[in-house]
C-alpha cells in the first residue's frame, strides 16, 4: 500500500522557467514545486501570490502543486 505524502499549504513567491515555482511553506522555508499532471491537463494557471496545496517530497526541498486554493 503506498504511503500518503505530506500535504501542506503554501504561497507561490516566484515563477521560474520550465513550469517550476518557488513556494513559501513557512516563515523560514521555501521549496521548489511543479504543477501536477491534472493541473497541466486542465490549464490551471498558477501565479505569484496564489495560495496552493503542495505534496512534499521526503527531503522537504521539492514538491508538487496539487491544488490552487
Amino acid at each position: 500500500m503506498p504511503d500518503k505524502k505530506k500535504r501542506i499549504e503554501g504561497i507561490v513567491m516566484e515563477s521560474l522557467p520550465s513550469a517550476t515555482f518557488k513556494v513559501k511553506i513557512s516563515d523560514s522555508e521555501e521549496i521548489l514545486a511543479y504543477p501536477s499532471g491534472k493541473m497541466r491537463l486542465y490549464f490551471i494557471k498558477v501565479l505569484p501570490g496564489d495560495r496552493v496545496l503542495v505534496e512534499l517530497s521526503e527531503d522537504r526541498k521539492r514538491g508538487r502543486i496539487v491544488r490552487r486554493l
